[in-house]
């Protein structure tokens, strides 16, 4: 049985602009006993998107609070939304021993969960994490998938990340308890004081903190790491097999994930368009996420 601490619910109270129902498994398949956090929120009947499903998936130090401004816009057009915390992060359990999180962990506990709740129609939400594993589910999964929405993030595969990539490993590895609130208002101008601390919120001290330790430790940036083979299974995916539609937003002003690397991401994917891109976004592009979400309904709407 794998230790693990659990947030209390009180640190999720009056989140601003939060209000969805929390909802959990603690059977997945490979995972019993430890208990995962996911948003479920149905789309409105007779919407557009009836019968797709969103799967928002989050990064590293962030939880499914990241897709809140994405969420409603789905939800208004009809679709379904899920969006769970990755073990470690947000409303789920997260394990105390570092060696816990490793790349294979983390991405068979997101194909439980969808095999588990058997998602069907889905359009890929990703950003950061939710990409570097979420982009390496679709071609296991591959008739569960049909769309793409992609977000600063990468499919590294054993070659090096380039000194921005280094530098925010080397400051995350310097910070045992790491300050989630600075760190979120120093990414984006447009994130308030309640906001930063509602992306802390899961973390009420350091012993909360081994994910948001471990994960810059795991992108696979030399040919020996777990997780290159599927890297690499991706790459030849995305590029050969993929015949779905995709769209692109790029945070601007993100130092390591930003143009170069999203162009180069997105040389990766068969049929993907020009990408949208927002001056004023960060990393953590979500935070401008209502707009993105409403430019890749529209797009996808051309295609029908």
């Amino acid at each position: 049985m794998i230790e693990a601490l659990r947030t209390p619910d009180e640190r999720f109270a009056n989140l601003p602009s939060f209000s969805f129902a929390p909802h959990y498994r603690d059977d997945l398949e490979g995972y019993e006993g430890l208990r995962i956090h996911y948003v479920d929120e149905p789309g409105m009947t007779g919407g557009a998107e009836s019968g797709n499903t969103f799967l928002c998936l989050h990064g590293q130090p962030s939880w499914a609070y990241l897709y809140r401004k994405m969420i409603p816009v789905f939800v208004s057009s009809g679709g379904r939304v899920i969006a769970p915390d990755l073990l470690g992060f947000g409303r789920s359990d997260k394990p105390i021993d570092e060696s816990t999180y490793t790349f294979g962990f983390h991405r068979g506990m997101l194909i439980s969960f969808i095999r588990a709740l058997d998602l069907r129609n889905v359009t890929l939400v990703c950003q950061d994490w939710g990409g570097i594993l979420g982009l390496t589910l679709v071609p296991e999964l591959a008739d569960r998938f049909s769309r793409l929405i992609v977000m600063n993030t990468a499919i590294p595969a054993g070659e090096g990340a380039g000194p921005g990539f280094e530098a925010w490993k080397a400051f995350n590895r310097s910070q045992h308890d790491l300050d989630i609130a600075a760190l979120f208002k120093r990414s984006d101008a447009s994130i308030n004081d309640d906001e930063a601390q509602a992306y802390a919120a899961p973390f009420p001290d350091a012993r909360y903190k081994a994910g948001v330790r471990r994960f810059p430790e795991l992108v696979m940036t030399s040919p020996e790491m777990e997780g290159v083979a599927e890297a690499k299974r991706a790459r030849q995916f995305w590029a050969e097999e993929w015949s779905g539609q995709s769209f692109m937003a790029i945070g601007m002003k993100d130092p390591v994930l930003g143009p170069p690397a999203m162009r180069g991401l997105r040389k990766l994917i068969r049929g993907c368009p020009e990408p949208m891109e927002i001056a004023e976004g960060g990393h953590f592009v979500q935070e401008h996420g209502e707009p993105i979400a409403r430019a890749a309904l529209a797009h996808f709407a051309t295609w029908r």
